[in-house]
């Protein structure tokens, strides 16, 4: 069986140079995961190529919500709503160490978005239309109810609440399990590879992809029957690169979210809201660990695709409009602990404000056969991927005469999500904790590897295991255990994919992050080899003062 061993690279790019795919995918976020299993698990010979790390993108850059979409009923966007709805029980059950139901608040304001009545009319609709459980049916709320289960809302202009379900995730880790599930079922999938051109055969198809090593420099083709383009951000980029007539009838238009993340003792928020500000739009305030992150900004987008920046308007934007909402904090860019900003790849339509374009999905088909497909959202990701290889299997059918059997994934349970229910998954913490206590580590480390690993949990904890018997303290092993996992199973290159995209401590857990840094650096130098913990240091040097630009202290380590 296949893994994403940083180990295996040498023989990956072997393989991938060597062989003829069914389907080569180019991306590897979200989309491009799922792609990659739909095709894998119906039988097809599928490659995968990502130029950063995978989850790089927008794919870790979300509100890391798996939810029904209740603001597209204001835009009557009905089916989207439906199969949201659909696809995130589908989600929760397959992966429900990643998938997990929490309340949401949504407080009703003077002549706020929703009123009373609508809010009523339009939770019970999206309850309906979401397939939504008896027991996780909205309720309403009157001002003084509201109050005591939110005592920080705003008093003058409350009139109420509805209190619904919405589903919390790790949209990088949720890739990360996709992809490899999808390396499992016999895809190869590589990350810090970028696809730089097309060659093409005789009829003037697409025949080849030319693949730049982001480590080497090693240029290599890989020679595919079917290509996909799931780049995101970068669909128009690499529509570009294809020298046939591409279809240029619509193209992307990007447009920016930030998060910012609190300590939870500044935005001591008792469950997630999503509350109203003055602009006319709504935010988020969701508690996690021991922080609370606020989002999101909607603003059209323009500059660097690589390297999107949260800027001080953004900032001061997002505080403006929480302490609107809760006026006693009084929250300032020195309560910023850091902040992450992410690009949505969304479909131009003239004539809309940023808010108003639809999360909808589309497939554009270049002259050169080159499939390319933009737009959507994480909750609709698996919906996506079945569309595309639906039509790659219509293709190779008719050309090659292959049989293809239908999508599997609605019933394929995801890397590390094989728990006897969903309800499991929390007395599966409780049994871990047990584990770990002896070994020196809190319950509240165990609830972090279950819901991060979910049942690969053991494995990590052989590796800290391994660490504690070398000598090392209880919080050093366990983050060594855990990068040896990552590198081994995950494909973990640099800092920046364990610290953000592997653990998500970059934002989540800075201060232990920052204590530890110079040693992890050292053990990923060990395992690589050939690097020096200097320059894994140097290259992570930007990320991490990007995410920490509003924070006034930085960590000694990095001062180099």
């Amino acid at each position: 069986m296949q893994n994403l061993s940083a180990a295996h690279r040498a023989a990956q790019i072997e393989q991938l140079s060597s062989q003829l795919y069914d389907l080569l995918v180019i991306g590897g976020g979200i989309t491009g995961a799922g792609i990659a299993l739909d095709a894998a698990t119906r039988g097809l010979k599928v490659a995968l190529v990502e130029m950063q790390d995978f989850a790089a993108g927008t794919s870790s850059r979300s509100t890391k919500l798996i939810h029904g979409g209740l603001r597209y009923l204001k835009q009557l966007e009905v089916g989207l709503v439906m199969e949201t709805g659909r696809e995130r029980e589908v989600l929760h059950r397959n992966a429900p160490h990643l998938v997990v139901p929490e309340k949401m608040l949504l407080p009703l304001v003077k002549n706020g978005t929703y009123g009373p009545l609508a809010t009523s009319f339009g939770l019970w609709v999206y309850d309906v239309l979401a397939g939504v459980k008896d027991d996780e049916q909205r309720v309403m709320l009157s001002r003084e109810a509201a109050l005591a289960q939110e005592p920080l809302l705003r008093e003058d202009i409350l009139e109420g609440a509805g209190l619904y379900i919405e589903y919390r995730t790790d949209d990088a880790r949720l890739t990360i399990e996709v992809m490899k599930t999808a390396t499992a079922a016999g895809a190869v999938c590589l990350n810090y590879a970028q696809a730089v051109g097309f060659t093409y055969n005789e009829k003037g198809k697409v025949a080849a992809t030319q693949v730049k090593d982001g480590l080497t420099g090693q240029v290599f083709a890989i020679q595919a029957r079917k290509t996909v383009n799931a780049t995101g951000p970068w669909v128009d980029t690499v529509r570009q690169q294809d020298t046939t007539a591409p279809n240029t009838n619509k193209h992307l238009r990007l447009t920016k979210g930030v998060h910012l993340v609190l300590p939870r003792h500044r935005l001591p928020v008792r469950q997630a809201i999503y509350f109203d500000v003055p602009d006319g739009r709504m935010i988020f305030a969701i508690p996690r660990q021991g922080v609370t992150y606020l989002g999101t900004t909607d603003t059209n987008y323009d500059g660097p695709i690589d390297d999107p920046l949260t800027t001080a308007e953004d900032v001061a934007y997002l505080l403006r409009s929480a302490n609107h909402m809760f006026p006693s904090l009084v929250l300032t860019p020195a309560d910023v602990l850091s902040s992450w900003a992410g690009l949505r790849p969304l479909i131009h339509e003239a004539g809309k404000a940023p808010s108003e374009l639809s999360r909808k999905d589309e497939i554009f088909i270049s002259a050169g056969g080159l499939i390319s497909i933009a737009g959507g959202k994480l909750t609709g990701y698996r919906k996506m991927a079945q569309r595309v290889v639906d039509l790659v299997a219509r293709k190779l059918s008719k050309r090659y005469g292959l049989t293809i059997s239908e999508s599997r994934t609605e019933q394929l349970v995801l890397s590390g999500g094989d728990f006897e229910s969903p309800a499991h998954v929390r007395a599966y913490a409780q049994q871990l904790a047990q584990t770990l206590a002896p070994l020196g580590l809190p319950q509240s480390y165990a609830e972090y590897l279950t819901f991060n690993f979910g049942t690969q949990a053991p494995q990590v904890v052989a590796q800290l295991t391994a660490g504690l018997a070398q000598g090392l303290q209880p919080e050093t092993a366990a983050l060594h255990g855990e990068l040896a996992y990552c590198f081994q199973q995950e494909g973990v290159v640099t800092l920046a994919d364990f610290f953000v995209r592997r653990t998500g401590r970059l934002y989540f857990d800075r201060p232990a992050m920052s204590a530890q840094l110079e040693g992890v650096a050292y053990q990923l130098a060990a395992l690589r080899g050939g690097v020096s913990a200097w320059q894994l240091l140097h290259d992570f040097k930007k990320e991490y003062e990007q995410a920490a630009k509003f924070q006034a202290a930085e960590a000694k380590v990095m001062a180099a």
